[in-house]
């Protein structure tokens, strides 16, 4: 597949130049406006940005292969395997598991953290340099001491105090007095990606339709969320997909999602009552995936509370699946409440949004720990249908570490 951006004054000129260059095969897969910036923005005019991909080999594809160099010649091979090899899996899994790609050996990760304590350690003012020890004062054990510097590593990751109290007991139960740095943090590494536990993300099976409802509160990117899913399920996996939006308070979420729709070539269904659920449920038995967007309520509004609760309960349950979208970004009390509200609808999965606009990512396990929900995915961006991945254990209890990535 190649995938290329083409910029122009207004949207049907930029089109223009993606079928011109790609050929008519090409597929839309975003159009953003950009805005000038800078000292003479007054003076320039906004341009509409698109980003085109095409599957089939082309005259261009074929032109830039031949022209390029030959240390491209690997990335051009591994492109072509990766996205054959995507293809075919029987799950949603294998495609969004990008982190799995890039797997580490424990041996490395520890490496990485011990070499950060013991410089951690270098750098902390001994007792005996802080403060003169008495002679029945017996020094800190190095065990001790390591410990210590993993649970300031977890809290200021902002894993919750409880649970970095309930962690750091488990361990001390476990280890000896006079146990090794490597030995106390792979306790604590495999700790973690128990705690975590498996992802559990959209799985595909021929000749059954799945209903995949969305949920969480407004603004944490439900609607951003489900155009990444709905465009890597038919891009990668070439499912059938449709998308349904039950979000009729905002007209801005139905204009983005028929937007996307467009795009991406598949259908959009606005719902309005669980009676016209049902009936949908019929009429796109024959798809793969629907996607449906709900709106973000005040769950301490029963009523509303009640109308998302009958659109999800219109579907069997061994038909739908649950995702609970969530902001990495919300103060850890608010997503208390809200988890404890959406629990009392449904069951459900995790998805976080907006890493990239934090550096800590102790809510993942905060929230996990909190509900026992399994986690699904996360997304580090606006980029459709990049920026999302399935959420890795071992990289989140990695980072919680002080792991570099």
């Amino acid at each position: 597949m190649l995938i290329k951006k083409y910029e122009a004054p207004t949207e049907q000129e930029a089109l223009e130049k993606a079928k011109a260059e790609l050929g008519k095969d090409v597929i839309i897969t975003h159009i953003t406006r950009i805005k000038p910036k800078g000292l003479f923005k007054l003076f320039k005019k906004s341009v509409v940005e698109v980003t085109a991909s095409v599957e089939t080999e082309t005259d261009y594809q074929k032109k830039q292969f031949n022209a390029a160099p030959k240390a491209n010649l690997n990335a051009y091979a591994k492109n072509a395997a990766d996205f054959a090899k995507a293809s075919k899996p029987a799950n949603f899994e294998a495609v969004l598991a990008k982190d799995d790609e890039k797997s580490f050996p424990i041996e490395q990760v520890l490496d990485n953290i011990q070499n950060m304590l013991e410089k951690q350690k270098k750098e902390t003012p001994t007792v005996e340099q802080t403060t003169r020890v008495e002679p029945e004062e017996k020094p800190e054990s190095p065990s001790m001491t390591c410990i210590k510097m993993i649970y300031n590593k977890l809290l200021s990751n902002e894993v919750e105090e409880v649970y970095a109290n309930k962690l750091i007991a488990e361990i001390e139960s476990v280890i000896k007095p006079d146990s090794d740095v490597k030995t106390i943090l792979s306790n604590i590494y495999q700790k973690l990606v128990l705690k975590l536990g498996q992802t559990q993300t959209i799985k595909i099976t021929d000749g059954k339709t799945r209903f995949i409802f969305f949920i969480g509160p407004t603004g944490v990117g439900k609607t951003t969320t489900i155009a990444k899913l709905a465009s890597s399920l038919k891009l990668g996996l070439k499912a059938k997909v449709a998308l349904f939006t039950a979000d009729t308070y905002r007209l801005a979420a139905i204009d983005q999602l028929r937007s996307y729709a467009s795009i991406l070539n598949i259908p959009l269904k606005v719902i309005y009552s669980d009676a016209e659920m049902k009936e949908a449920m019929e009429d796109f038995s024959g798809y793969d995936a629907v996607l449906i967007d709900t709106a973000g309520r005040t769950l301490k509004n029963k009523e509303q509370r009640d109308d998302i609760e009958k659109l999800i309960f219109s579907v069997p349950e061994e038909k739908r699946d649950v995702y609970l979208v969530l902001s990495a970004t919300t103060k850890y009390k608010d997503l208390v409440t809200i988890t404890e509200g959406y629990s009392e609808i449904s069951d459900y999965s995790l998805i976080f949004t907006k890493l990239d606009e934090t550096d800590c990512i102790g809510n993942i396990l905060n929230v996990k720990m909190l509900t026992d929900a399994p986690l699904s995915y996360s997304t580090n961006g606006q980029n459709v249908p990049d920026d999302i991945s399935r959420i890795n254990p071992q990289s989140i209890a990695k980072q919680l570490l002080g792991g570099v990535e």
